[in-house]
């Protein structure tokens, strides 16, 4: 990157860099660039790729119906109810 890309860049952003900031950012972008270029220069065609550092095992539980209440047991400390369902005092007329 040279200044004028990042004149450009600074237009199209709205940005007011300082030539210090300018500076240190051309001076960044070079390292970053290099650091890049090493990587690049690593041969990795005998790796296998990957998506996760760990592997991923999905835990299943066998999904089982348990009833562990019934409706009687449920409807002990209700103060009404009718029909097998909970009467409750009416709220909106």
């Amino acid at each position: 990157m040279d200044r004028e890309i990042l004149r450009r860049l600074e237009k199209l952003n709205q940005l007011q860099l300082t030539e210090e900031q300018k500076d240190s950012f051309l001076a960044f972008y070079a390292k970053q660039t290099e650091e890049m270029a090493i990587l690049d220069s690593v041969d990795t065609e005998s790796v296998e790729r990957m998506v996760h550092v760990m592997p991923i095992y999905t835990v299943v539980r066998e999904d089982k119906v348990i009833k562990k209440y019934s409706r009687e047991d449920l409807q002990k400390g209700a103060p009404e109810t009718t029909e097998g369902y909970w009467q409750v005092p009416r709220l909106v007329e």
